[in-house]
């Protein structure tokens, strides 16, 4: 069944705190997380950053293919808030304020543990389009401000929400989940993180999630587990 798409009638500077309009307001951690990620990433002496590395890293190969997933993760995160934007509030303020979240941990890691990853190649194995378009994403990024990955923490959101949608479908999730792995790889492959900024936004979006669904979500499964187990006795 198609969702209906919300009503933004009305919407307007004054009306915006309004109940029909106030998840709009959530919108406002993305400039915030912008300003300071840009003060970490450029505002933070050289001497303070710390090398993330792990025997890992040095396993998996670049490999630009995985640029088609890596700039993917843009349609993902854009794609999911605007549809929960028009189409289902609820996933939309669970979504944001789980990607807040994540966001406010990420920075407070990157001030108070300044990273930084010399993984990328210094010259490209190929010459083709992906190359050259990865050469312009490491001149336009750089490579600091890495543990956790904001790319993985971000993904795993969107997925976290989506799976616990009962309205999507299996093969949707499905297909989600495939989505969310492939962006978590292609971080290492295209070499803008190392396997360790993985595990740090894993552990980023452990804590989101006991916020978000500990309560509502996983409290009640939890329970209704235990008294099973209880009754199996």
């Amino acid at each position: 069944m198609k969702k209906q798409r919300v009503d933004y009638t009305g919407l307007s500077l004054r009306t915006l705190k309004d109940p029909q309009f106030s998840h709009l307001l959530l919108i406002i951690g993305w400039p915030v997380y912008f300003l300071f990620f840009f003060i970490t990433e450029n505002l933070i002496p050289a001497e303070r950053f710390h090398a993330i590395h792990c025997g890992l890293d040095d396993l998996i190969p670049f490999n630009e293919f995985f640029l088609i997933f890596y700039a993917g993760w843009y349609v993902l995160i854009a794609g999911s808030l605007l549809y929960g934007i028009f189409y289902d509030v609820e996933r939309f303020r669970e979504m944001q304020t789980y990607i807040i979240i994540t966001q406010v941990i990420g920075v407070l890691v990157y001030l108070i543990y300044p990273s930084i990853q010399y993984l990328r190649p210094e010259v490209f194995p190929r010459q083709n389009i992906l190359t050259a378009v990865m050469g312009l994403i490491y001149a336009f990024d750089t490579n600091t401000g890495v543990f956790p990955s904001m790319h993985v923490a971000f993904s795993l959101a969107v997925l976290s929400v989506g799976l616990k949608d009962r309205d999507l479908k299996p093969l949707t999730k499905a297909g989600l989940l495939f989505v969310v792995v492939m962006i978590c790889l292609a971080v290492c492959f295209v070499k803008q993180h190392s396997a360790l900024d993985i595990l740090g936004a894993a552990v980023t979006c452990l804590v989101a999630e006991i916020i978000v669904f500990g309560k509502k979500y996983w409290a009640p499964r939890f329970t209704k587990t235990t008294e099973l187990s209880y009754k199996g006795e």
